[in-house]
């Protein structure tokens, strides 16, 4: 599986400490197991799916979209709720 990584998202991951990267890694590896874990979105966002989890005590978003024909899993964006899907349009 080839793993893309966007601009927004190496930005976000380098504001983390080293133990969230390490809980980051095993988020990614559980997504690329199971790319359906997420929820896919609706509407102009039909593409992406989101995966919530708990990093810190507070809840994390990570954006990914996924293609099965060419078997490519694109981290789109990391970060809170606030804004979120927002920020997303505007980078698109």
């Amino acid at each position: 599986m080839q793993i893309i990584q966007t601009r927004q998202f190496k930005q976000s991951v380098k504001k983390l400490t080293s133990q969230q990267k390490k809980e980051l890694d095993q988020i990614i590896k559980t997504i690329m197991d199971n790319p359906f874990i997420g929820q896919q979105k609706k509407g102009d966002l039909d593409f992406l799916w989101v995966y919530k989890f708990r990093m810190n005590n507070q809840l994390t978003l990570l954006a990914y979209s996924y293609e099965e024909q060419i078997i490519t899993l694109t981290l789109l964006a990391l970060g809170s709720h606030e804004n979120f899907y927002r920020d997303i349009k505007n980078s698109l």
